[in-house]
């Protein structure tokens, strides 16, 4: 009886074994068969302005006023916390927001005539209220893939963004994301942050527009470097450069991650500005094309010299025109100069902003015109509403 049962667990070890020794030569043979960037992987993006065939645009339905907590109070203006107070948790206003849709699905339209695939997150209901060991919230909307989905080369990046009420808002792209996933893309997801009340200076003090210049000038932000956060707004591509800035919602921190997971293939440049309320790159500093950026002058970089010395083409947008009275909660007017690059002669441009036309236009760069000033209010222009998931052209660099 002892021989018959070790016979039976020697037959069974031995068929266990080759299983996994089967299991382990077909992930040799898959290993050998897959190349680091597959043919026909449509995600494929590595910079600003290379010709676009895919993007992903954002969506207003549903989209609810984040809870006036103390990061949402560091990144929006005095004249509005009184908005937020009154409907943090609840809908923005409705008939705004049906102008905001409309806006955007007339955006999605003209980018398709314009031969454009063009790919929407899921509608989800952002007023539920939601509960981790470490804080509650509401969820805000999927209006801005450009906070928090970053593509270089065929990977995207989750980005573990920094406000409370962000924190499930990567769900509403996770079916579009497993779908680049199972074409052959990269998926990286960076280290969910808890948002404990460490990573905030719950004391952080803003009463003034000189509150904020001055805190900025110190290098004081509301995050703290708890744990690492970032938006992927914070960051501009140009081939293996790519450019960053320490804000409101990206730690040094983040930045380290981001520098240490994408080297040494790339490398991740930390650029400062005059900015009192620093949040997301791309309405400062947008590059849209080799050689050529638009700089915001009410908002200088400190480190201009490092384009110039490239021989590159600093622009200087001019004065936005959107009206005072028009509601932005949570942008400024430089959203006029959140221009999206067709490519390099071709730009989406609001089509309000006639003066930035004419700049655009002086460069040789024709103009798309779409009106999407309701959109605006929500937090973006076009970069900021759009993620480009494929953008025809190769890796180089333009700073060696």
């Amino acid at each position: 009886k002892l021989g018959r049962v070790f016979t039976g667990w020697v037959q069974r070890s031995f068929q266990s074994t080759q299983a996994a020794t089967a299991s382990q030569n077909t992930c040799a043979a898959d290993d050998k068969a897959t190349s680091p960037v597959p043919k026909d992987c449509p995600v494929c993006s590595y910079n600003e302005w290379d010709p676009l065939e895919e993007v992903i645009v954002g969506r207003a339905e549903n989209a609810c006023v984040p809870p006036f907590s103390v990061e949402v109070k560091a990144n929006t203006y005095e004249k509005y916390w009184g908005f937020y107070q009154k409907f943090g948790g609840q809908s923005f206003p409705k008939d705004h927001l049906k102008k905001a849709i409309a806006e955007i699905e007339e955006m999605c339209n003209i980018l398709k005539r314009e031969g454009v695939i063009v790919k929407r997150p899921d509608p989800i209901d952002w007023s539920v209220k939601y509960k981790t060991p470490d804080f509650e919230s509401t969820g805000m909307y999927a209006a801005m893939p450009r906070d928090i989905l970053l593509v270089v080369g065929n990977e995207i990046i989750e980005a573990p963004m920094a406000w409370r009420a962000r924190f499930f808002e990567y769900r509403a792209y996770r079916r579009i994301i497993k779908d680049y996933f199972n074409c052959g893309a990269k998926w990286t997801t960076a280290p969910k942050p808890t948002m404990a009340d460490e990573l905030y200076d719950q004391d952080y003090p803003i009463r003034t527009v000189e509150d904020r210049h001055k805190l900025a000038a110190q290098g004081k932000f509301v995050t703290t470097e708890f744990e690492p956060c970032f938006d992927a707004a914070d960051f501009i591509r140009a081939g293996r450069d790519i450019f960053v800035q320490r804000s409101q919602v990206t730690n040094y921190m983040g930045i380290e991650w981001m520098r240490r997971h994408l080297a040494p293939d790339y490398r991740v440049h930390i650029i400062s500005f005059t900015d009192p309320n620093p949040m997301h790159i791309d309405a400062t500093f947008n590059i849209i094309g080799p050689g050529l950026v638009l700089s915001n002058p009410d908002r200088p970089c400190h480190q201009i010299e490092l384009f110039k010395k490239a021989g590159w083409t600093v622009i200087r947008p001019p004065v936005p025109l959107i009206p005072d009275d028009h509601p932005l909660w949570m942008s400024s007017k430089w959203l006029s100069m959140n221009v999206l690059m067709l490519d390099e002669k071709r730009v989406m441009v609001d089509a309000n902003e006639t003066s930035i036309q004419k700049v655009f236009e002086n460069l040789g760069i024709s103009t798309i015109k779409v009106n999407i000033r309701h959109a605006n209010s929500l937090g973006g222009g076009f970069h900021c509403w759009t993620c480009d998931i494929r953008r025809r052209g190769t890796l180089q660099s333009y700073f060696d």
